[in-house]
Protein backbone atom coordinates (compact mmCIF):
# COMPACT_ATOMS: atom_id res chain seq x y z
CA UNK A 1 0.00 0.00 0.00
CA UNK A 2 2.85 2.39 0.81
CA UNK A 3 4.50 1.62 -2.54
CA UNK A 4 1.22 2.39 -4.32
CA UNK A 5 0.86 5.73 -2.51
CA UNK A 6 4.44 6.72 -3.29
CA UNK A 7 3.92 5.72 -6.92
CA UNK A 8 0.74 7.77 -7.22
CA UNK A 9 2.10 10.89 -5.51
CA UNK A 10 5.42 11.04 -7.35
CA UNK A 11 6.67 13.93 -9.49
CA UNK A 12 5.57 13.89 -13.16
CA UNK A 13 9.18 13.39 -14.29
CA UNK A 14 9.43 10.32 -12.05
CA UNK A 15 6.15 9.01 -13.46
CA UNK A 16 7.50 9.43 -17.01
CA UNK A 17 10.58 7.39 -16.14
CA UNK A 18 8.40 4.65 -14.64
CA UNK A 19 6.24 4.61 -17.77
CA UNK A 20 9.40 4.23 -19.85
CA UNK A 21 10.35 1.25 -17.69
CA UNK A 22 6.90 -0.24 -18.29
CA UNK A 23 7.31 0.32 -22.05
CA UNK A 24 10.69 -1.41 -22.10
CA UNK A 25 9.23 -4.27 -20.06
CA UNK A 26 6.35 -4.58 -22.53
CA UNK A 27 8.74 -4.81 -25.47
CA UNK A 28 10.89 -7.43 -23.78
CA UNK A 29 7.87 -9.45 -22.69
CA UNK A 30 6.46 -9.41 -26.21
CA UNK A 31 9.77 -10.70 -27.59
CA UNK A 32 9.73 -13.53 -25.04
CA UNK A 33 6.16 -14.45 -25.96
CA UNK A 34 7.03 -14.41 -29.65
CA UNK A 35 9.82 -16.85 -28.87
CA UNK A 36 7.23 -19.11 -27.24
CA UNK A 37 4.98 -18.80 -30.28
CA UNK A 38 7.84 -19.74 -32.60
CA UNK A 39 8.58 -22.80 -30.47
CA UNK A 40 4.93 -23.88 -30.64
CA UNK A 41 4.64 -23.41 -34.39
CA UNK A 42 8.03 -25.01 -35.15
CA UNK A 43 8.37 -28.01 -32.82
CA UNK A 44 11.12 -29.53 -34.98
CA UNK A 45 13.36 -26.42 -34.84
CA UNK A 46 14.36 -26.59 -31.18
CA UNK A 47 17.82 -25.12 -31.83
CA UNK A 48 16.39 -22.07 -33.61
CA UNK A 49 13.91 -21.46 -30.78
CA UNK A 50 16.66 -21.77 -28.19
CA UNK A 51 18.80 -19.28 -30.11
CA UNK A 52 15.87 -16.84 -30.25
CA UNK A 53 15.45 -17.18 -26.50
CA UNK A 54 19.17 -16.54 -26.03
CA UNK A 55 18.93 -13.34 -28.06
CA UNK A 56 16.11 -12.19 -25.75
CA UNK A 57 18.69 -12.02 -22.94
CA UNK A 58 20.06 -8.81 -24.50
CA UNK A 59 16.83 -6.72 -24.23
CA UNK A 60 16.14 -8.35 -20.86
CA UNK A 61 19.49 -7.14 -19.50
CA UNK A 62 18.94 -3.66 -20.98
CA UNK A 63 15.49 -3.42 -19.38
CA UNK A 64 16.75 -4.53 -15.96
CA UNK A 65 19.62 -2.04 -16.18
CA UNK A 66 17.19 0.76 -16.99
CA UNK A 67 14.81 -0.21 -14.18
CA UNK A 68 17.72 -0.20 -11.73
CA UNK A 69 18.80 3.28 -12.85
CA UNK A 70 15.25 4.61 -12.43
CA UNK A 71 15.01 3.09 -8.94
CA UNK A 72 18.28 4.75 -7.91
CA UNK A 73 16.99 8.22 -8.90
CA UNK A 74 13.55 7.85 -7.31
CA UNK A 75 13.30 10.66 -4.71
CA UNK A 76 10.33 9.02 -2.98
CA UNK A 77 12.39 6.06 -1.76
CA UNK A 78 15.52 7.96 -0.78
CA UNK A 79 16.56 7.72 2.91
CA UNK A 80 15.87 10.96 4.75
CA UNK A 81 16.37 12.00 8.40
CA UNK A 82 13.45 11.12 10.64
CA UNK A 83 12.01 8.30 8.51
CA UNK A 84 13.69 5.64 10.67
CA UNK A 85 11.64 6.84 13.66
CA UNK A 86 8.43 5.76 11.93
CA UNK A 87 9.83 2.47 10.67
CA UNK A 88 11.06 3.58 7.23
CA UNK A 89 14.76 2.92 7.48
CA UNK A 90 17.06 1.92 4.61
CA UNK A 91 15.82 -1.68 4.60
CA UNK A 92 12.15 -0.69 4.39
CA UNK A 93 12.83 1.90 1.70
CA UNK A 94 14.76 -0.70 -0.27
CA UNK A 95 11.73 -3.00 -0.12
CA UNK A 96 9.44 -0.15 -1.22
CA UNK A 97 11.74 0.64 -4.17
CA UNK A 98 11.81 -3.03 -5.23
CA UNK A 99 8.00 -3.19 -4.99
CA UNK A 100 7.61 -0.02 -7.06
CA UNK A 101 9.90 -1.46 -9.71
CA UNK A 102 7.92 -4.70 -9.73
CA UNK A 103 4.67 -2.75 -10.25
CA UNK A 104 6.10 -0.84 -13.22
CA UNK A 105 7.49 -3.93 -14.92
CA UNK A 106 4.33 -5.95 -14.21
CA UNK A 107 2.30 -3.28 -15.97
CA UNK A 108 4.53 -3.66 -19.03
CA UNK A 109 4.28 -7.45 -18.93
CA UNK A 110 0.49 -7.30 -18.85
CA UNK A 111 0.47 -4.94 -21.83
CA UNK A 112 2.73 -7.37 -23.70
CA UNK A 113 0.35 -10.24 -22.94
CA UNK A 114 -2.67 -8.26 -24.16
CA UNK A 115 -0.89 -7.33 -27.40
CA UNK A 116 0.22 -10.91 -27.95
CA UNK A 117 -3.29 -12.26 -27.41
CA UNK A 118 -4.69 -9.60 -29.74
CA UNK A 119 -2.29 -10.56 -32.54
CA UNK A 120 -3.18 -14.23 -32.02
CA UNK A 121 -6.87 -13.41 -32.44
CA UNK A 122 -7.83 -14.58 -28.95
CA UNK A 123 -9.50 -11.27 -28.02
CA UNK A 124 -11.14 -9.54 -30.99
CA UNK A 125 -10.36 -11.71 -33.99
CA UNK A 126 -7.29 -12.10 -36.18
CA UNK A 127 -5.78 -8.71 -37.18
CA UNK A 128 -3.64 -7.95 -40.26
CA UNK A 129 -5.46 -10.65 -42.29
CA UNK A 130 -3.78 -13.42 -40.29
CA UNK A 131 -0.20 -12.45 -41.27
CA UNK A 132 1.14 -13.50 -37.87
CA UNK A 133 -0.99 -16.61 -37.43
CA UNK A 134 1.72 -19.16 -38.19
CA UNK A 135 4.47 -17.34 -36.34
CA UNK A 136 2.45 -16.81 -33.13
CA UNK A 137 0.91 -20.30 -33.20
CA UNK A 138 -2.60 -18.88 -33.42
CA UNK A 139 -4.18 -22.25 -34.20
CA UNK A 140 -2.69 -23.92 -31.12
CA UNK A 141 -3.67 -23.45 -27.47
CA UNK A 142 -1.32 -21.15 -25.57
CA UNK A 143 0.29 -22.85 -22.53
CA UNK A 144 -0.55 -20.34 -19.81
CA UNK A 145 2.09 -21.48 -17.26
CA UNK A 146 4.87 -21.08 -19.85
CA UNK A 147 3.61 -17.64 -20.89
CA UNK A 148 3.34 -16.42 -17.29
CA UNK A 149 6.80 -17.78 -16.50
CA UNK A 150 8.32 -15.83 -19.40
CA UNK A 151 6.42 -12.69 -18.45
CA UNK A 152 7.64 -12.96 -14.84
CA UNK A 153 11.29 -12.86 -15.89
CA UNK A 154 11.48 -9.06 -16.24
CA UNK A 155 9.67 -8.16 -12.95
CA UNK A 156 11.57 -10.79 -10.96
CA UNK A 157 14.98 -9.87 -12.35
CA UNK A 158 14.36 -6.13 -11.95
CA UNK A 159 13.12 -6.43 -8.36
CA UNK A 160 16.03 -8.66 -7.34
CA UNK A 161 18.54 -6.30 -8.97
CA UNK A 162 17.04 -3.29 -7.18
CA UNK A 163 16.98 -5.11 -3.84
CA UNK A 164 20.60 -6.24 -4.14
CA UNK A 165 21.85 -2.83 -5.26
CA UNK A 166 19.95 -0.68 -2.75
CA UNK A 167 20.36 -2.95 0.26
CA UNK A 168 21.99 -1.35 3.35
CA UNK A 169 25.75 -1.82 3.15
CA UNK A 170 26.45 -1.32 6.87
CA UNK A 171 24.96 -3.41 9.67
CA UNK A 172 24.66 -0.32 11.84
CA UNK A 173 22.63 1.44 9.16
CA UNK A 174 20.36 -1.59 8.85
CA UNK A 175 19.90 -1.69 12.61
CA UNK A 176 18.76 1.93 12.60
CA UNK A 177 15.88 1.00 10.30
CA UNK A 178 13.82 -0.25 13.26
CA UNK A 179 11.77 2.49 14.95
CA UNK A 180 13.05 3.74 18.27
CA UNK A 181 10.37 3.24 20.92
CA UNK A 182 12.25 4.84 23.82
CA UNK A 183 11.10 8.32 24.63
CA UNK A 184 9.32 10.83 22.51
CA UNK A 185 10.28 11.73 18.91
CA UNK A 186 12.89 8.96 18.71
CA UNK A 187 14.89 9.29 21.90
CA UNK A 188 18.26 7.63 21.87
CA UNK A 189 17.56 4.72 24.21
CA UNK A 190 16.38 3.67 27.67
CA UNK A 191 18.62 6.23 29.33
CA UNK A 192 16.71 9.05 27.69
CA UNK A 193 19.69 10.44 25.77
CA UNK A 194 18.31 12.32 22.82
CA UNK A 195 19.98 12.51 19.42
CA UNK A 196 19.90 15.75 17.54
CA UNK A 197 18.47 16.02 14.04
CA UNK A 198 21.89 16.34 12.43
CA UNK A 199 23.63 13.70 14.50
CA UNK A 200 24.37 11.78 11.35
CA UNK A 201 26.19 13.17 8.39
CA UNK A 202 24.83 13.26 4.89
CA UNK A 203 26.30 9.92 3.96
CA UNK A 204 25.38 8.13 7.19
CA UNK A 205 28.58 8.86 9.15
CA UNK A 206 27.98 9.69 12.81
CA UNK A 207 29.62 12.92 13.93
CA UNK A 208 32.22 12.22 16.58
CA UNK A 209 32.22 13.98 19.95
CA UNK A 210 34.78 14.08 22.70
CA UNK A 211 34.31 11.95 25.83
CA UNK A 212 32.86 13.73 28.93
CA UNK A 213 35.25 14.77 31.64
CA UNK A 214 34.92 12.93 34.98
CA UNK A 215 33.06 14.65 37.83
CA UNK A 216 35.04 16.35 40.66
CA UNK A 217 35.38 14.49 44.01
CA UNK A 218 32.71 15.26 46.60
CA UNK A 219 34.93 15.22 49.73
CA UNK A 220 36.97 18.13 51.15
CA UNK A 221 40.40 16.55 50.72
CA UNK A 222 43.18 18.37 48.97
CA UNK A 223 42.79 18.16 45.28
CA UNK A 224 45.30 15.88 43.68
CA UNK A 225 46.28 15.70 40.10
CA UNK A 226 43.26 15.76 37.85
CA UNK A 227 42.62 12.39 36.21
CA UNK A 228 43.15 12.39 32.50
CA UNK A 229 40.14 12.13 30.29
CA UNK A 230 39.73 9.19 28.00
CA UNK A 231 41.40 9.90 24.68
CA UNK A 232 38.87 10.85 22.07
CA UNK A 233 39.24 9.84 18.45
CA UNK A 234 40.56 12.48 16.13
CA UNK A 235 37.72 14.21 14.31
CA UNK A 236 37.44 13.79 10.63
CA UNK A 237 38.71 16.98 8.99
CA UNK A 238 36.21 16.65 6.16
CA UNK A 239 33.00 15.13 7.57
CA UNK A 240 30.39 14.10 5.02
CA UNK A 241 32.84 14.08 2.11
CA UNK A 242 33.40 11.00 0.04
CA UNK A 243 36.77 10.31 -1.54
CA UNK A 244 37.14 10.61 -5.28
CA UNK A 245 36.52 7.19 -6.86
CA UNK A 246 39.42 5.60 -8.68
CA UNK A 247 38.12 2.87 -11.02
CA UNK A 248 40.57 0.01 -11.45
CA UNK A 249 38.60 -2.27 -13.82
CA UNK A 250 40.00 -0.70 -17.00
CA UNK A 251 42.49 -3.55 -17.69
CA UNK A 252 39.79 -6.17 -17.12
CA UNK A 253 37.44 -4.31 -19.44
CA UNK A 254 40.09 -4.07 -22.15
CA UNK A 255 40.81 -7.80 -21.81
CA UNK A 256 37.11 -8.71 -22.10
CA UNK A 257 36.73 -6.38 -25.08
CA UNK A 258 39.61 -8.04 -26.91
CA UNK A 259 38.25 -11.50 -26.01
CA UNK A 260 34.79 -10.62 -27.33
CA UNK A 261 36.16 -9.36 -30.63
CA UNK A 262 38.26 -12.51 -30.98
CA UNK A 263 35.25 -14.75 -30.25
CA UNK A 264 33.13 -12.88 -32.82
CA UNK A 265 35.82 -13.29 -35.46
CA UNK A 266 36.30 -16.99 -34.76
CA UNK A 267 32.55 -17.69 -34.65
CA UNK A 268 31.81 -15.85 -37.89
CA UNK A 269 34.66 -17.66 -39.66
CA UNK A 270 33.37 -21.01 -38.40
CA UNK A 271 29.80 -20.25 -39.48
CA UNK A 272 30.52 -18.80 -42.89
CA UNK A 273 29.91 -15.19 -41.87
CA UNK A 274 26.22 -15.57 -41.02
CA UNK A 275 24.89 -13.31 -38.28
CA UNK A 276 22.21 -15.12 -36.28
CA UNK A 277 19.32 -12.78 -35.54
CA UNK A 278 15.70 -13.38 -34.54
CA UNK A 279 13.77 -13.42 -37.77
CA UNK A 280 10.80 -11.42 -38.87
CA UNK A 281 7.17 -12.31 -39.35
CA UNK A 282 7.24 -15.18 -40.25
CA UNK A 283 10.79 -15.44 -41.66
CA UNK A 284 13.20 -18.16 -40.83
CA UNK A 285 16.48 -18.11 -38.92
CA UNK A 286 19.73 -18.44 -40.85
CA UNK A 287 22.14 -21.08 -39.78
CA UNK A 288 24.88 -19.44 -37.73
CA UNK A 289 26.86 -20.07 -34.56
CA UNK A 290 25.73 -18.76 -31.20
CA UNK A 291 29.35 -17.67 -30.61
CA UNK A 292 28.56 -14.34 -32.32
CA UNK A 293 26.07 -13.61 -29.54
CA UNK A 294 28.62 -14.65 -26.92
CA UNK A 295 31.27 -12.43 -28.49
CA UNK A 296 28.93 -9.45 -28.58
CA UNK A 297 28.01 -9.96 -24.90
CA UNK A 298 31.71 -10.13 -23.95
CA UNK A 299 32.35 -6.95 -25.94
CA UNK A 300 29.47 -5.17 -24.21
CA UNK A 301 30.60 -6.28 -20.75
CA UNK A 302 34.17 -5.20 -21.54
CA UNK A 303 33.06 -1.73 -22.60
CA UNK A 304 30.84 -1.45 -19.50
CA UNK A 305 33.77 -2.37 -17.24
CA UNK A 306 36.14 -0.02 -19.04
CA UNK A 307 33.68 2.90 -19.07
CA UNK A 308 34.37 4.17 -15.50
CA UNK A 309 38.12 3.96 -16.02
CA UNK A 310 37.92 5.82 -19.33
CA UNK A 311 35.72 8.51 -17.78
CA UNK A 312 38.21 8.86 -14.92
CA UNK A 313 41.00 9.15 -17.49
CA UNK A 314 39.09 11.94 -19.27
CA UNK A 315 38.93 13.85 -16.00
CA UNK A 316 42.65 13.47 -15.46
CA UNK A 317 43.49 14.57 -19.00
CA UNK A 318 41.36 17.70 -18.60
CA UNK A 319 43.51 18.75 -15.63
CA UNK A 320 46.90 18.34 -17.29
CA UNK A 321 49.19 21.11 -18.60
CA UNK A 322 48.54 23.91 -16.08
CA UNK A 323 44.72 23.93 -16.05
CA UNK A 324 42.58 26.89 -15.14
CA UNK A 325 39.56 27.02 -12.89
CA UNK A 326 37.21 25.85 -15.64
CA UNK A 327 39.24 22.79 -16.58
CA UNK A 328 39.83 21.93 -12.93
CA UNK A 329 36.09 22.08 -12.23
CA UNK A 330 35.23 19.95 -15.28
CA UNK A 331 38.00 17.42 -14.64
CA UNK A 332 37.23 16.94 -10.96
CA UNK A 333 33.56 16.55 -11.83
CA UNK A 334 34.33 13.77 -14.32
CA UNK A 335 36.58 11.99 -11.83
CA UNK A 336 33.90 12.19 -9.14
CA UNK A 337 31.16 10.91 -11.46
CA UNK A 338 33.25 8.24 -13.20
CA UNK A 339 31.61 5.29 -11.46
CA UNK A 340 28.12 6.71 -11.88
CA UNK A 341 28.04 7.62 -15.58
CA UNK A 342 30.96 5.60 -16.91
CA UNK A 343 29.23 2.22 -16.92
CA UNK A 344 26.03 3.40 -18.71
CA UNK A 345 28.22 5.26 -21.19
CA UNK A 346 30.18 2.09 -21.90
CA UNK A 347 26.95 0.16 -22.49
CA UNK A 348 25.75 2.86 -24.90
CA UNK A 349 29.02 2.52 -26.80
CA UNK A 350 28.54 -1.25 -27.01
CA UNK A 351 24.99 -0.84 -28.33
CA UNK A 352 26.08 1.84 -30.81
CA UNK A 353 28.86 -0.39 -32.12
CA UNK A 354 26.38 -3.27 -32.49
CA UNK A 355 23.94 -1.01 -34.36
CA UNK A 356 26.74 0.15 -36.65
CA UNK A 357 27.65 -3.46 -37.37
CA UNK A 358 24.04 -4.39 -38.13
CA UNK A 359 23.67 -1.36 -40.43
CA UNK A 360 26.85 -2.32 -42.28
CA UNK A 361 25.59 -5.89 -42.78
CA UNK A 362 21.97 -4.95 -43.56
CA UNK A 363 20.48 -6.69 -46.57
CA UNK A 364 16.80 -5.98 -47.43
CA UNK A 365 16.46 -9.46 -48.96
CA UNK A 366 17.69 -11.20 -45.79
CA UNK A 367 14.72 -12.63 -43.82
CA UNK A 368 16.69 -12.44 -40.56
CA UNK A 369 16.10 -8.66 -40.44
CA UNK A 370 12.40 -8.35 -39.67
CA UNK A 371 9.93 -6.65 -37.32
CA UNK A 372 11.15 -8.56 -34.26
CA UNK A 373 14.74 -7.56 -34.98
CA UNK A 374 13.64 -3.94 -35.21
CA UNK A 375 11.64 -4.21 -31.98
CA UNK A 376 14.58 -5.77 -30.13
CA UNK A 377 16.95 -3.10 -31.43
CA UNK A 378 14.55 -0.35 -30.34
CA UNK A 379 14.17 -1.84 -26.86
CA UNK A 380 17.92 -2.21 -26.37
CA UNK A 381 18.86 1.17 -27.82
CA UNK A 382 16.04 3.03 -26.06
CA UNK A 383 16.76 1.40 -22.70
CA UNK A 384 20.49 2.09 -22.83
CA UNK A 385 20.09 5.74 -23.89
CA UNK A 386 17.40 6.26 -21.23
CA UNK A 387 19.71 4.67 -18.66
CA UNK A 388 22.49 7.08 -19.58
CA UNK A 389 20.14 10.06 -19.29
CA UNK A 390 18.87 8.78 -15.94
CA UNK A 391 22.45 8.40 -14.71
CA UNK A 392 23.08 12.00 -15.77
CA UNK A 393 20.06 13.07 -13.71
CA UNK A 394 21.42 11.10 -10.74
CA UNK A 395 24.81 12.79 -11.13
CA UNK A 396 23.14 16.18 -11.21
CA UNK A 397 21.24 15.36 -8.03
CA UNK A 398 24.45 14.19 -6.35
CA UNK A 399 26.31 17.44 -7.08
CA UNK A 400 23.36 19.72 -6.25
CA UNK A 401 24.92 20.75 -2.92
CA UNK A 402 28.27 21.50 -4.58
CA UNK A 403 26.58 23.58 -7.27
CA UNK A 404 24.61 25.51 -4.66
CA UNK A 405 27.79 26.16 -2.65
CA UNK A 406 29.60 27.46 -5.73
CA UNK A 407 26.72 29.79 -6.52
CA UNK A 408 26.73 31.09 -2.95
CA UNK A 409 30.46 31.77 -3.25
CA UNK A 410 29.84 33.92 -6.31
CA UNK A 411 30.64 31.54 -9.16
CA UNK A 412 28.76 32.65 -12.29
CA UNK A 413 26.19 30.25 -13.70
CA UNK A 414 27.86 30.57 -17.12
CA UNK A 415 31.01 28.97 -15.68
CA UNK A 416 29.04 25.97 -14.42
CA UNK A 417 27.36 25.54 -17.81
CA UNK A 418 30.72 25.80 -19.55
CA UNK A 419 32.14 23.12 -17.25
CA UNK A 420 29.22 20.82 -18.06
CA UNK A 421 29.73 21.40 -21.79
CA UNK A 422 33.45 20.70 -21.41
CA UNK A 423 32.71 17.42 -19.64
CA UNK A 424 30.34 16.36 -22.41
CA UNK A 425 32.84 17.36 -25.10
CA UNK A 426 35.66 15.41 -23.46
CA UNK A 427 33.50 12.28 -23.22
CA UNK A 428 32.41 12.56 -26.85
CA UNK A 429 36.00 13.09 -27.97
CA UNK A 430 37.07 9.82 -26.36
CA UNK A 431 34.06 7.54 -26.70
CA UNK A 432 32.94 8.31 -30.27
CA UNK A 433 36.23 7.19 -31.90
CA UNK A 434 36.35 4.20 -29.53
CA UNK A 435 32.85 3.16 -30.63
CA UNK A 436 33.74 3.46 -34.31
CA UNK A 437 36.93 1.42 -33.88
CA UNK A 438 35.10 -1.36 -31.99
CA UNK A 439 32.31 -1.38 -34.60
CA UNK A 440 34.78 -1.65 -37.48
CA UNK A 441 36.67 -4.46 -35.77
CA UNK A 442 33.40 -6.31 -35.06
CA UNK A 443 32.04 -5.90 -38.59
CA UNK A 444 35.29 -6.81 -40.36
CA UNK A 445 35.13 -10.61 -39.87
CA UNK A 446 31.36 -10.73 -40.34
CA UNK A 447 31.48 -8.98 -43.71
CA UNK A 448 33.81 -11.56 -45.26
Amino acid sequence: MLALRLTRSAHPAVQVRRLLVATASAGTGFLLLCTLGHALSHPDAAAASALRLAWCAVPLAATVHFALAVARTDPGTRPRPGLAAIGLGPARLMAVSATTTALSTLLGSMLALLLFLHLRGDLTGMPFDGAAAEFLAAHQPLPLPAALTLLALVPAASSVAVALTLRPRDARVAAQAAPRMFGRFGAGGPTGSRESFGAYGRFGARLKSSAPRPAAPADDTLPGPEPEAAPSPAPDPTPGRTPTPNPTALPWGAALLATGLAVEGYASRAGGGALPLPGGLPGGLPSGPAGVLLGWILTAVGLALAGPGLTHLCGRLLQTARPGALRLLAGRGLMQEASRIGRPLGVVCAVASGAYTMAALYDPADPSFGPLTTLGALVVAGSTVATLLTAAVEARQARADTTAALLRLGAPAKTLRSAAAMRAGALLTLFVPLTLVVAELAALPLAR
